[in-house]
């Protein structure tokens, strides 16, 4: 294509969960989302909605600078055709070394792509705000190194009932919460999975929880205290994007600080 020269980087959204109609009528729909999260202007983000068989030519996976697996009303360890094939399309970018980010489902398909073990929650839901701890050490996780200090504790909105039991062997957990073991992984400088949604905003959970409650997923309890969070407190977005964009794109003079 003629304007591909244009474009200084390039990106893949595998798209693991279809638009729903708020989303389409608010943000017009998830790439958008995912763009005004972790795009900028002179970058080319092409979407695939793997849930519905769609994947990118093997042949143009080189031509990408990094890949972003979404979240996913499946389960991570399903076995659909399409989530088979996600799993061979992730084994494949890691052995090419490609960056790839997955959110919620996209970061427990990683962890069972390459070796790791997911699984439902003992615990059960976890919807609302969560405060999620990074380890004190993640001295292996380079690209992190790269960033202004990080804080000891961020809040992320959560929406999941399955979880990471173990993660691959060449893994390093970077963060964890009081609910969930495995908040945060990476292995090298090119995987990062991360379970919470750091490219919701309160409005698109909001949306999400009338939806789980009109579909009977979740108890009016549940969602009624995840309201209550919302509404009381906020979370740390923009650090959590700055975390996702310095992964996928290396250190952003653009944002030099993770401060609110």
């Amino acid at each position: 294509m003629g304007t591909e020269g244009m474009y200084k980087r390039r990106y893949a959204l595998l798209l693991a969960s279809r638009d729903w109609e708020y989303v389409m009528k608010v943000y017009g729909g998830y790439l958008n989302v995912f763009v005004a999260a972790f795009g900028e202007e002179e970058e080319r983000w092409d979407r695939y909605r793997v849930v519905d068989g769609e994947f990118p030519d093997k042949n143009e996976l080189q031509e990408y600078d990094g890949f972003v697996v979404s979240g996913s009303p499946y389960d991570a360890y399903g076995d659909d055709n399409w989530i088979l094939e996600l799993c061979l399309l992730l084994q494949t970018l890691d052995s090419m070394q490609k960056k790839v980010l997955g959110i919620c489902f996209g970061h427990q398909v990683l962890c069972r792509a390459l070796g790791g073990k997911v699984w439902k929650s003992n615990s059960g839901w976890d919807i609302g705000l969560r405060k999620v701890r990074i380890v004190e050490d993640f001295s292996a996780c380079c690209f992190l190194k790269t960033m202004a200090e990080i804080p000891p504790a961020l809040s992320i909105i959560e929406c999941h009932q399955d979880e990471v039991w173990e993660v691959p062997k060449e893994a390093q957990v970077i963060a964890y919460s009081d609910k969930t073991g495995v908040e945060m992984f990476t292995i090298g400088d090119h995987i990062l999975g991360i379970q919470g949604h750091p490219e919701y905003s309160k409005d698109i959970l909001n949306n999400l929880i009338d939806r789980l409650l009109n579909q009977d997923c979740i108890e009016s309890g549940l969602a009624e205290d995840a309201r209550s969070k919302l509404e009381n407190a906020e979370p740390d977005r923009k650090c959590w994007q700055q975390i996702c964009k310095t992964f996928l794109k290396g250190s952003l003079n653009a944002y030099p600080s993770i401060e609110e």
